[in-house]
């Protein structure tokens, strides 16, 4: 369905207004130029208000003869027929009107009519005398020079092709800016993807419309940050993992180079070999996780039985007594989430918090419901962390204790935890408690169908 923000609606109003404005232009501006041309000029009434006048003293001063006297002169001045009647039609001068004539002065205009180019004749116009117009009038056939309409040809190019012309290049101009521009800006932001400038940006007025160009220039601008951080984070990735690798193998050249038996050798490289394929698998996973962009599989999870499960296990691996790894979660904790990525998520922070416990130390599981997210947090004992650490342990390769690499791990444990759990819609971040470091998860609940507790099915573990 199209909304009122859509594009469709903008050309729509665009092209309908626009039509409507040529419309109305064509009828109202091409009416009053036909208007204007059909009128004399006011100079033109002028000279013939003057013709009037001059009449009219003629009359006054000469009377009959003196009316012949101008009628003659006027007949050198002015072709057509010129002359000078009472308010009865009946001449003043000595000229005698035939039938013809007649019938041409039942057809008389003023000066401040509309002359009708409809007839081939020139039209007559009658002119009252300006100081006694109930005495008499002066009727003339119109001069040639008078004819209204001198530019009607020039006045109709005007009005029918430069001016609907000009509408029609706004027209176009706006149709560019809205439509045009917009597109522009994309293809060089992909030509500047494909020159490998990830960095490049659209235009925030482009983004911050509301129509269709909107939408695909915000989903450029998001696809391109998304590419860039990707990029980003891949090479990180390899320039870590290239770093990392090289201490495994410069133990090993030092091994094979030094005065060590046989068997001393093979325990040494398989110590080696394990703990790169362990860098390695923990790398590909943190990857795989961050290019993954699929929806993933939700469930309900008991909190409960997956502690039990992954506690027997890290009791197992660590030598810890399961009275040590303690859950004081409710029994009704149930989220919504992926199994296998919340087991591995909780065991590498479990593991995370075994091995930076003291010897006698307990780590603990707890958490509280809130609206429709269950908060749930793991603390150690291990004396937590400096404040303007808490975010840079989730950073790939980070180890804060300065371990030697391999011994305590790759600092890659609380990085791969992070991206599961934000995967599955939760957020994991770090603060420290009263005893250590405690890591905060907030997942989406899950009321289960009925209270009582389902078997969890088995783990996979995942490399």
């Amino acid at each position: 369905m199209l909304d009122r923000h859509s594009l469709f609606w903008k050309l729509a109003i665009l092209l309908v207004g626009f039509c409507l404005l040529m419309i109305g232009l064509s009828y109202t501006w091409g009416r009053h130029m036909d208007t204007q041309n059909a009128f004399l000029s006011e100079p033109a009434r002028q000279v013939l208000r003057g013709y009037a006048a001059d009449a009219e003293q003629a009359w006054r001063g000469g009377g009959r003869a003196g009316l012949d006297r101008w009628v003659a002169a006027m007949h050198q001045r002015e072709r057509g027929w010129v002359g000078v009647l009472d308010i009865n039609l009946r001449p003043l001068d000595s000229a005698s009107l035939d039938p013809q004539i007649m019938q041409r002065l039942t057809r008389l205009r003023g000066v401040d009519w509309p002359m009708s180019r409809r007839s081939v004749d020139q039209p007559w116009l009658r002119i009252p005398f300006p100081e006694a117009p109930e005495q008499g009038m002066l009727v003339i056939e119109l001069p040639q020079r008078f004819n209204p309409g001198e530019y009607r040809i020039l006045w109709r190019v005007v009005t029918n092709g430069i001016i609907p012309g000009l509408f029609t290049l706004l027209l176009c101009v706006g149709l560019y800016r809205m439509l045009i521009v917009p597109l522009n800006q994309l293809r060089e932001q992909a030509n500047a993807w494909r020159a490998d400038q990830l960095s490049a940006r659209l235009d925030p007025r482009t983004i911050a419309r509301h129509d269709e160009l909107g939408e695909l220039a915000r989903a450029f601008d998001q696809m391109a940050e998304l590419l860039q951080g990707t990029v980003a984070m891949q090479q990180q990735l390899l320039r870590d993992l290239s770093h990392e690798m090289r201490t495994p193998l410069s133990r090993l050249r030092v091994a094979c180079d030094g005065e060590t038996d046989l068997q001393r050798l093979r325990e040494r490289l398989t110590r080696e070999v394990d703990c790169m394929q362990q860098l390695v698998e923990d790398t590909l996973q943190l990857a795989w996780q961050d290019a993954e962009r699929a929806p993933m599989n939700l469930e309900p999870i008991e909190i409960q039985a997956l502690w039990e499960l992954l506690a027997e296990n890290a009791s197992y691996e660590s030598g810890w007594s399961p009275a040590r790894l303690r859950c004081e979660v409710p029994g009704d904790c149930w989220v919504q989430g992926n199994l296998n990525h919340l087991a591995q998520a909780l065991e590498n922070m479990l593991r995370n918090a075994i091995r930076h416990s003291p010897a006698d130390g307990v780590v603990r599981l707890g958490g509280h419901r809130e609206g429709s997210y269950w908060w749930l947090w793991l603390e150690d004992e291990g004396g937590g962390v400096a404040e303007e650490d808490l975010e840079r342990i989730f950073a790939p390769f980070s180890r804060l204790d300065g371990s030697r690499p391999g011994d305590g791990g790759f600092g890659l444990g609380l990085s791969i935890a992070r991206s599961a759990i934000q995967r599955q819609g939760g957020t994991l971040w770090a603060q420290n408690g009263k005893r250590g470091l405690r890591l905060w998860m907030r997942l989406p609940l899950h009321v289960p169908a009925s209270s009582r507790a389902r078997p969890l099915p088995p783990v996979q573990q995942c490399s």
